[in-house]
């Protein structure tokens, strides 16, 4: 080096420079590949990239504990998918974990991943939403399952659900010292989701346009989409409103004997008769529909039923990992030790 010019970068230096440029811009995460073949390997789901955004963001802010990085500022702690990142199922002895039950809490249909709990009073936690589960999440949801079985839509990434729960938190906060940490996290999470491109709106213009494919909102309000022609063949609305069914519902469940609730179930046998024509004619959105509707209601008396009617209406509609899920919930549906490792 002469005349106090800057130095030049060596090629092996430059070559680093290159990639990690192109890398920025590619908006890729810095995990490697064999974790990420792992991950969806273990759930047999595509993760989208936003996923490993936020771990490295987590990892960031807390290098040694990635998954708990939020837990003591704002009680969120990534959970499911992200313990695989973090080597914790390396640690349990059971060989047969079935990882789609891991953090499934009572209502999260099959569609529904979580990702991240919240308060365990309401069971509070997020999740990635998919109608197919060979796609990647059309959004990020949110339940609380103590409460009801509604998922509510709250972005199309991780970051901006994070982002919403962190702008609500700071209106309930009074306490100036903790506004001030809650800020700058704010702040840090608003820049880097920015650098990387993604939105930080509560509904995107891709799921509005997920929303006109919808075909019934169903009992937890997110919707199902299956294929419709331009024959209508594919959905076939039920003959009852989800009002008369909830109804219909509460009588079988508040039935004072079995023979009463044997009468009370009649509506819903007539409706099981409904959807078997309908499958006759490629309506498989009609079963769908009934057999997500009953599961949402979560009374063990409709177990049964749903087994027959949601595996069916998933194999028919080719969504065969959507089946296994639902039979392996319903014979595990618990409303509590929802962490398979924990076990």
């Amino acid at each position: 080096m002469t005349g106090g010019g800057k130095r030049r970068p060596r090629a092996g230096e430059q070559c680093e420079k290159t990639k990690e440029v192109k890398k920025r811009r590619s908006n890729q995460a810095d995990v490697p590949d064999q974790l990420r073949q792992e991950v969806e390997s273990c759930y047999r789901l595509r993760m989208p990239e936003d996923f490993y955004q936020f771990w490295k963001f987590c990892e960031e802010l807390k290098p040694d504990k990635p998954s708990e990085a939020l837990l003591s500022s704002i009680g969120l702690q990534l959970v499911g998918p992200y313990d695989i990142l973090a080597g914790k199922h390396k640690k349990t002895k059971s060989a047969d974990l079935n990882f789609n039950l891991h953090w499934r809490f009572f209502y999260d249909p099959p569609e529904f991943q979580t990702i991240i709990a919240g308060d365990s009073k309401t069971q509070y936690h997020m999740g990635y939403f998919r109608d197919v589960p060979d796609e990647l999440p059309t959004w990020v949801g949110a339940n609380e399952a103590k409460k009801s079985c509604v998922i509510s839509q709250i972005g199309d990434n991780v970051f901006a659900a994070v982002k919403l729960f962190l702008s609500k938190k700071l209106k309930e906060l009074t306490d100036k010292k903790k506004s001030g940490i809650l800020k700058d996290i704010d702040e840090n999470l608003t820049r880097t989701a920015k650098e990387l491109g993604y939105s930080l709106e509560q509904k995107t213009m891709k799921m509005k346009q997920r929303d006109k494919k919808v075909v019934t909102k169903t009992f937890h309000g997110a919707g199902l989409v299956v294929p419709v022609d331009k024959n209508d063949v594919g959905y076939r609305e039920l003959p009852e409103t989800n009002a008369n069914l909830k109804r219909i519902c509460k009588a079988i469940v508040d039935a004072p004997s079995d023979d009463q609730r044997l009468k009370a179930f009649a509506p819903i046998q007539e409706m099981i008769t409904f959807v078997q024509f309908a499958n006759d004619e490629c309506d498989y959105g009609m079963g769908y529909e009934l057999g997500m509707d009953l599961f949402c209601y979560g009374s063990h008396y409709f177990h049964k039923v749903v087994g027959q009617l949601l595996p069916l209406a998933y194999n028919l509609l080719r969504r065969n990992l959507f089946a296994e899920i639902v039979e392996s919930h319903l014979a595990n549906r618990s409303e509590e030790n929802v962490d398979q490792l924990a076990a």
